[in-house]
């Protein structure tokens, strides 16, 4: 925000000399002011900096956190040989392993049937003579008296209103006769016992169909014969959930394996190393001769201790894993890190393993190292989140001491521009007074001598 000077309007000659001081007196008064406009640019810039390098780290913070996962987990991939017959997902192995899954005779699905014979209507036909029925759903029995209202309509009401996870509807087929049947559906899948019975304890007097009565998944796992209710199925191997889809044909196997991918812990090193190098340019350019505009700040020194851990991090002396070197993580003489792929796809399968367990996010494996790095970079409560608090509040105290001397500049230029305009005034006055006397001067030379001057 700028201060712009008064227009000062006289009538003497000095007018513009007026003008001059008065332009003048405000460009000094408002040296403060653009003093503290500068410093606000300064803050906003250190801000915007500020909000950069914390991107840069988050990104770091998540490349060390995906890490630690793969350590925890080993990399371990899941697969399905046949995925049109079970599909499958890994809960949290943290070793390989393999199954087989054969006979797959069935697949689980839930209880449907409709009453076998339609009715004229669904609010006034009498769905059977006393209105007093019987229904097993499960392994539980449920008397249901509709002698009150006979119809289907009130039948569906009264079995939706037992909460048996079954649910009653009314079909109306169009036919021109008896278009109304009722249909009973499960909410869950698994084999089950659905009858409507006209007499209690009397089978024979079903009024259903007993065309699907649900179905369990059937399967043999490694040979082992297995029943389930649900297609989706997590208790059977811990911590791997797979899901039946279709029926297998006879001597076919599906075969289900988890096994570590050494390529997806090669592509998450990849990405930790080019994290680390952004934050660690990001760092170098606010450092040294050339430094940016957060030279000096703490939080600047702060991070390049973090890197530090980083990059020191060593393991817990068990394995052949000890540090990033071990598994072709380079640094160069300038701190530019490299990843060599070269010498990491070489490593036995025995250093490999080790290098999970030096990336385990638990008990001070590297992957605990985002905990510090988000400690910096946390959207809400890290140390960059606080720095920038701090200079928002700056720059409303900056802002406030603005207003104030905008003011005062303000009020000064009025009082100011007044006393000049009296001062202008004055000259003005005496400036006709000067003209008045030198024409009379002038005249009595004429009048005396016949010239003037």
């Amino acid at each position: 925000m700028s201060i712009t000077p008064l227009k000062f309007t006289g009538v003497s000659t000095f007018s513009a000399d007026f003008q001059s001081i008065l332009t003048r007196a405000v460009s000094i008064a408002a040296l403060p002011v653009k003093q503290m406009q500068n410093d606000q640019a300064t803050l906003i810039a250190k801000k915007q900096a500020l909000s950069a390098i914390g991107s840069d780290v988050s990104s770091l913070a998540s490349a060390i956190a995906n890490l630690g996962q793969i350590g925890d987990t080993t990399a371990l991939a899941v697969s399905s040989s046949n995925a049109n017959r079970v599909t499958v997902t890994n809960n949290g192995l943290t070793s390989a392993v393999t199954y087989t899954i054969t006979d797959i005779t069935s697949v689980a699905k839930a209880a449907s049937e409709t009453t076998a014979a339609g009715l004229a209507t669904s609010d006034s036909t009498a769905v059977d003579s006393d209105g007093q029925l019987e229904l097993i759903f499960g392994g539980s029995t449920h008397a249901i008296d509709i002698s009150s209202a006979n119809n289907l309509d009130a039948l569906a009401e009264k079995i939706n209103d037992l909460g048996l996870g079954l649910t009653a509807t009314v079909l109306n087929t169009g036919s021109v006769n008896n278009p109304f049947y009722l249909s009973l559906t499960s909410s869950t899948n698994g084999e089950t016992t659905l009858q409507l019975n006209d007499t209690a304890g009397d089978a024979g007097s079903n009024l259903l169909t007993s065309v699907n009565q649900g179905a369990n998944a059937v399967f043999k796992l490694n040979g082992l014969p297995v029943s389930k209710s649900d297609n989706i199925i997590s208790d059977v191997v811990p911590n791997l959930t797979f899901n039946i889809v279709s029926k297998t044909a006879v001597d076919e196997v599906v075969t289900l394996s988890a096994q570590s991918n050494r390529g997806s812990l090669a592509s998450a090193i990849q990405t930790f190393v080019d994290a680390y190098n952004k934050v660690s340019t990001s760092r170098n350019s606010q450092i040294g001769s050339q430094a940016g505009i957060l030279s000096g700040d703490s939080l600047i020194n702060q991070l390049g201790r973090t890197l530090h851990q980083v990059t020191a991090h060593g393991g817990d002396g068990s394995g052949t894993v000890q540090s990033l070197a071990d598994i072709g993580i380079e640094l160069d003489k300038t701190g530019k890190m490299s990843f060599n792929s070269v010498k990491f796809y070489s490593l036995p399968t025995p250093t490999i393993n080790s290098a999970y367990s030096f990336f385990k996010s638990t008990d001070g494996g590297f992957g605990t190292l985002s905990s510090t790095l988000d400690a910096i970079s946390n959207p809400l409560t890290g140390m960059i989140k606080t720095q920038q608090d701090l200079y928002d509040a700056a720059d409303t105290r900056i802002s406030n001491q603005i207003d104030i001397l905008t003011e005062r500049i303000t009020n000064m230029q009025t009082t100011l521009q007044a006393k000049l305009n009296q001062a202008d005034a004055l000259l003005s006055s005496l400036q006709s007074q000067q003209a008045l006397l030198k024409a009379s001067y002038d005249s009595v030379n004429l009048a005396l001598y016949g010239k003037q001057g």
